[in-house]
This record gives C-alpha cells, sequence and structure tokens, in this order.
C-alpha cells in the first residue's frame, strides 16, 4: 500500500507513522482535530475516556516540522534525549520510539509544514494522565506539549 501525499493514516500499534502503511476504514469513537504551529499545540488539555479509540487528525500549520507522540512523562523524555542524540550525530527520520512504562511503545507520527497526518489510539485503562508532544530538539521545551487526562 502508498501512503498518501497529503494524509496517511497510522494505528498506533504499528510504529512511527512515516514507516507505517495507510490503513483504510478505521473503527474509532470519535475524532479530535488537533493543530501543530511553530511550538505549540491546540488544543492544549482533551479528555479521553480509558478505552476509547480516538482519531487525531493533526494538521502542521507552522513553518517546521514537527512530530505528534503520545506517552508518559518518563517516556517523552526519554524520547527527547534520543533525538537530542539523533540531532547531534545523525538527524531526524527513521527513528525508533521510546518505550513507555505502561508497556508498548508511543504511538506517533511526524509532519511537515503544511501536512495533515492522521493517527488512531485506543487510551489505556490503567492510566490517569498522559502526554503528546513534539520531541523534536528545542520544541518541547518551547511548549510544544500538551496533557491527555483519562
Amino acid at each position: 500500500m502508498s501512503l498518501g501525499t497529503l494524509t496517511t493514516t497510522a494505528w498506533a500499534s504499528l510504529g512511527h507513522g512515516d514507516n507505517s502503511n495507510e490503513v483504510h476504514n478505521l473503527d474509532f469513537d470519535r475524532t479530535i482535530s488537533v493543530e501543530a504551529g511553530d511550538m505549540w499545540f491546540e488544543p492544549e488539555e482533551m479528555t479521553i475516556e480509558p478505552g476509547e479509540t480516538v482519531q487525531f487528525d493533526i494538521t502542521n500549520t507552522g513553518n517546521l516540522e514537527h512530530e505528534f507522540v503520545i506517552g508518559d512523562k518518563a517516556a517523552q523524555k526519554a524520547h527527547r534525549e534520543m533525538m537530542q542524540g539523533m540531532t547531534e550525530g545523525h538527524g531526524h527520520g527513521g527513528h525508533d520510539m521510546a518505550e513507555s512504562e505502561h508497556g508498548g511503545q508511543m504511538p506517533s507520527v511526524s509532519i511537515k509544514a503544511g501536512e495533515t497526518k492522521t493517527l488512531v489510539w485506543t487510551a489505556p485503562e490503567n492510566v490517569e494522565r498522559l502526554e503528546y508532544a513534539c520531541n523534536i530538539p528545542g520544541h518541547y521545551e518551547s511548549g510544544m506539549y500538551g496533557e491527555i487526562n483519562l
């Protein structure tokens, strides 16, 4: 299958959105539109029910590449550190995702300026709060993150 030119879809379990096959006929409970500007997300906070499957439509209205990663604070920090190491050595792209302390990989997509990408994710039952973030070096530190209350 091929990736769409402006919109791609990734199941959280498939890994990083740039390397996932396009998925059709997804089953989800609702859609949340997310805008990624340069150094901010809108909305800044969202509430999702445990077990709810959400389709995130993420549009990058900024001028820089961003990513949308869901995970706990510890996994986000580990992912940022990994991204920093990649910038110092090899650059961004094609990286493996950090492991969440609640098990499994963190769902994510990278979104180039002007692109819209879709991520389908099912909220875990065993946590109260997660973050969504852009962990490209300097982006999180500039305020590019938000909370998911479960």
